[in-house]
């Protein structure tokens, strides 16, 4: 017979499992495991617009494995935290569709942080420790933006970082707005401050506006604002001293800062603009509180005969309005520099505050009842966004059709509408057939569509073109006795040297956008583009962005490399010691 101890013992344990089987730690728990099955299998998607932007992060890796250290022997239109995961989740799950590694790869930092925060809250109130988690988990889960960039439904493949800074404002608004324990919370202060500053710029810029505001009112004590900053600090120099990461990520800032030379103002009203929705809500909610607390301040002097104490005026800072209006401020300023992102979704932590507080304080019914409409109408759109995107993605592709292919790995684990499919090839064969008419579009500064980018013809066909031009490298190769080692595409984004298990240029940048993203080449790039063994041109269709890459790297490819059409879609430049005599050069 089992002793009175022992039985204790055993039910206490017991007692213990199911409560955690209820808290909302074990949801993450499950989530995150949930998550990892679906990494170990590959699992299309369909294709979106711009979804060859998070090909960046294969390049990235191919490169990061190769021993090369983004920012120092290449330039990065981002911080490199995202690539790293991305690389280290590459390895663990080699199976995982490379679009959910990129979107997931970040809850390796989010996922603890979040449950620091959980763990706290939960003390308190677990159902305002669930009210914190589920919007968190719906965020990273779904890998979609709130913004619209096309009318017909795939996968946003764009944004993926500006996602990640995102879903990090929201661990630290959780954190700043809830969490009571001083030590979480400079664990989850710091630790997000110096993710978002190696995710992007922009992102740590909107944090300092939120911790700032944290700091007037009183929510971060000197002693824990100094102590985050230590360890913020403690990350930044580990990193330099390490690495040299952070002098060069800092150089590549200010590289980009000279080709961005626009007006702020514009991007400042665009950003309000597209996210109306969501702000005049937000707007009239902090007009509402302001006005509250204007009547709750007189009250107060005339109680006081018109004498305010100092704990009074201690308490302005402190005001709901004002971190709605901080937040707000920081989230404009953050969107006016994206083109895709789960815009404002760290308010949601702060409104869920603010309802609270509207509801068990003292407040009258009528203004807590429109402090919860106001909040529920302002938190409302990302959330129903993300969900419908998602859902008219993903029941689309029901009847999608997959990419047929030989060469692309899990990049090519993608599937589209079958009147895409046959779109995607007539315009392929129009593309190669007709080159002079696209050639007069570059030529007059024009994409053959507004949206080329975007249409999901375009991007299923740019894959077609990489899977056939991989194939007559191998070819050539083996024809020639030759091997490729080092390969950059003049395009956008450059999968090759990751989908043929080869080496990506030193110094060059990835993310190749020469209207933002692109500085002038220096030596070193030119010494690296000199030392190619082949260069792929696209030529389906020609574009004046591309014209606009090819005449940045052509000074340094001549007169080493000589261009020889590699297929119908491709020319290439290839090294003249590698260079056969039979393929016949094509135009310029």
């Amino acid at each position: 017979m089992h002793s009175r101890t022992e039985l204790y013992v055993q039910a206490r344990q017991v007692s213990v499992a199911l409560t955690f089987v209820r808290s909302p730690l074990f949801l993450l728990v499950v989530t995150l495991g949930v998550l990892a099955l679906l990494l170990s299998i590959t699992i299309p998607q369909p294709i979106g617009p711009m979804f060859w932007d998070h090909y960046l992060y294969l390049d990235a890796a191919n490169r990061i494995q190769d021993g090369q250290v983004p920012s120092v022997d290449f330039f990065t239109p981002v911080g490199a935290l995202g690539y790293y995961l991305f690389t280290g989740l590459q390895g663990i799950f080699p199976n995982g569709q490379p679009l959910l590694l990129a979107s997931w790869c970040l809850l390796l930092v989010t996922g603890p942080a979040i449950a620091l925060v959980v763990f706290d809250v939960q003390k308190r109130s677990a159902l305002l420790a669930y009210a914190i988690l589920l919007p968190f988990l719906v965020f990273s889960v779904l890998p979609f933006n709130t913004g619209d960039f096309y009318p017909y439904p795939g996968s946003d493949g764009f944004g993926i970082y500006n996602r990640q800074v995102c879903q990090l404002l929201y661990v630290l608004a959780a954190a700043l707005v809830h969490v009571r324990d001083r030590r979480i919370l400079v664990v989850v202060v710091a630790g997000a401050m110096a993710a978002l500053f190696f995710v992007k710029i922009t992102g740590v810029i909107a944090g300092t506006v939120l911790c700032l505001m944290a700091f007037a009112a009183g929510r971060i004590p000197f002693k824990s604002a100094v102590a985050a900053a230590l360890l913020f600090f403690a990350v930044l120099g580990v990193v330099e001293i390490s690495m040299g990461a952070v002098s060069a990520y800092i150089d590549d800032i200010l590289a980009l800062l000279a080709v961005n030379d626009g007006s702020l103002l514009p991007r400042l009203l665009q950003a309000a603009s597209l996210n109306a929705g969501l702000l005049i809500p937000a707007g009239l909610l902090a007009l509402v509180l302001f006005v509250a607390h204007l009547l709750s301040f007189a009250r107060s002097l005339r109680q006081l005969g018109g004498n305010p104490s100092a704990s009074v005026l201690a308490d302005v800072f402190d005001q709901s309005f004002l971190w709605l209006a901080a937040f707000v401020f920081a989230g404009i300023l953050f969107e006016s520099q994206n083109t895709g992102s789960q815009a404002f979704i760290f308010l949601l932590p702060l409104l869920l505050k603010i309802v609270v507080d509207a509801v068990s304080g003292a407040a009258p019914k009528p203004r807590a009842i429109t402090v919860a409409i106001l909040a529920l109408a302002a938190a409302l759109p990302p959330a129903t966004a993300i969900v419908q995107k998602s859902a008219r993605a993903w029941i689309g592709a029901v009847n999608n059709v997959p990419l047929e292919s030989r060469n692309l790995k899990t990049m090519g684990a993608v599937n589209f509408r079958p009147i895409l499919a046959l779109r995607a090839e007539r315009l392929r064969d129009i593309y190669a057939a007709h080159r002079p008419t696209f050639d007069a579009l570059a030529d007059a500064g024009e994409l053959p569509s507004f949206l080329l980018y975007s249409d999901f013809d375009f991007q299923a066909g740019w894959l077609k073109n990489v899977d056939e031009a991989i194939e007559a490298m191998h070819t050539y190769e083996a024809a020639n006795g030759v091997r490729f080692e080092t390969i950059l595409n003049i395009d956008f984004t450059n999968p090759f040297p990751w989908l043929m298990d080869r080496r990506a240029p030193e110094h060059v940048a990835i993310g190749a956008d020469p209207f933002r993203a692109i500085p002038p080449p220096d030596e070193n790039v030119r010494a690296a583009i000199r030392s190619l063994d082949i260069a792929l041109v696209p030529t389906c269709p020609v574009t004046n962005v591309n014209r606009m890459l090819l005449s940045l790297y052509q000074p340094s490819l001549e007169p080493g490399h000589t261009r020889v059409m590699l297929t119908k879609c491709y020319d290439a430049f290839i090294r003249n010691e590698l260079k056969a005599a039979a393929p016949a050069a094509s135009g310029s």
